[in-house]
């Protein structure tokens, strides 16, 4: 059902724990993990995303890839790691169509309903363009 599952993360919490969800679809799925990382650039018209995970480092996201996949390298899951440039939200879903993902799964930062800055959260932009069903662990 799901070959391809593609895993985008940051350094969030909400990425960590949606780590324990993703094993448990790979295993039973027999799955592909991609694991993808987003180095985040910013015009000078659009603020950085909010939050402390931006990753702007190519430094950053080349440990936070590698300490994923040797995580997921110890309870027996090899994964493919994917690092790349760009808008996250974007780089997400077009990554997601290079590979043929069947399923994203991501974190969700959990702002709430009411507040203003949702619907302009990763997640719901993610949601919004994926070419895929995306799965958002709260």
């Amino acid at each position: 059902m799901f070959k391809n599952i593609l895993f985008p993360i940051d350094q969030s919490r909400e990425a960590r724990e949606a780590a324990n969800m993703v094993t448990q679809l790979v295993n039973t799925f027999n799955s592909e993990l991609h694991i993808l990382s987003v180095v985040e650039t910013t015009s000078n018209e659009e603020p950085p995303a909010s939050g402390d995970s931006s990753m702007t480092s190519e430094k950053e996201v080349n440990e936070l890839l590698q300490n994923a996949k040797d995580m997921f390298s110890q309870v027996g899951i090899e994964a493919k790691i994917i690092e790349r440039e760009g808008k996250p939200a974007f780089v997400i879903c077009d990554v997601a169509d290079e590979i043929e993902a069947d399923l994203i799964v991501m974190g969700s930062r959990g702002g709430g309903i009411v507040e203003p800055e949702t619907s302009e959260s990763v997640s719901t932009r993610v949601i919004s363009f994926s070419p895929c069903p995306v799965l958002v662990i709260p």
